[in-house]
């Protein structure tokens, strides 16, 4: 069977539903899973999300700010949050899929949200970046204890960071910028390889092509200047990578009315 996967930072579920219900419509993946919904649980357009076609839903928020969701057309046998750094502050949940997924059964999904970590790069004089170190380091902990890619298993998110040259559009001006500083950088590889998580998209699309998934809102014509960057993440356990056929981009969400600045991420698998 195929199984699609999609990921999106929404940037407000709320004020962005109909955006969610497009994009579903036209891509039909199996799973949808969000970042940034910025609403409490009890908030969540859950009959809005389920009319499109996705009757199991998990969601964790908090009012206004960050919260991830997993939608899909398959049951879960499983589902946990981790609280990160010892916060309450809805950045990452689990699920596992029941064995109603038929070939995608026992498939876990972790879908994290890392902290963006503010404007400057420097821990000691910026609260928010040192969080976000914090939280990469964190999650290397997690993959040395907890195994996660021992099975079969699916780790996305934007996770905030463009780890390679060519995820940005100016590798050389972007070396202090936050995303693609190397502190950030070197982090988050060394997490993924340590845990031998796979890159989905740079297996198919390798560099030097660029590739981006996200694009400021600062920016008036973020269609011609294209200086994008890749935050945006789709990761396999190491068993799975036989299974990758396809990874893109949907490059025109982030032209669509009142966008999100971030556009999906989609991976088609064959299990």
């Amino acid at each position: 069977m195929q199984l699609t996967v999609s990921t999106w930072n929404i940037n407000s579920v709320r004020l962005r539903i109909d955006q969610v219900g497009r994009f579903l419509k036209e891509r039909r993946p199996d799973i949808l899973c969000l970042q940034e919904t910025k609403c409490p649980n009890d908030k969540l357009p859950l009959k809005d999300l389920q009319a499109f076609g996705y009757p199991f839903v998990v969601h964790m928020g908090q009012k206004g700010y960050n919260g991830v969701a997993i939608l899909s057309r398959y049951p879960f046998s499983e589902t946990s949050v981790m609280e990160m750094c010892g916060r309450q502050d809805a950045r990452h949940i689990t699920v596992t899929l029941s064995r109603e997924a038929k070939a995608a059964a026992g498939l876990t999904i972790h879908n994290f949200y890392v902290p963006a970590g503010g404007d400057i790069p420097d821990p000691d004089l910026n609260e928010k970046f040192r969080h976000k170190l914090d939280f990469m380091a964190e999650m290397r902990s997690w993959g040395s204890r907890a195994k996660p890619t021992a099975g079969p298993a699916i780790l996305v998110g934007d996770l905030n960071v463009a780890p390679l040259e060519h995820d940005v559009w100016s590798h050389k001006q972007l070396l202090d910028v936050v995303s693609h500083t190397p502190v950030e950088t070197e982090a988050l590889e060394e997490l993924r390889q340590e845990a031998e998580w796979i890159d989905a998209m740079r297996v198919l699309r390798p560099e030097p092509e660029k590739i981006y998934s996200w694009w400021s809102y600062r920016s008036p014509d973020w269609a011609a200047a294209d200086k994008g960057r890749r935050l945006d993440h789709i990761w396999l356990s190491k068993g799975m990578k036989d299974t990758l056929r396809s990874i893109d981009v949907t490059r025109d969400t982030r032209g669509w009315e009142r966008p999100s600045d971030h556009a999906p991420v989609t991976v088609v698998l064959e299990l």
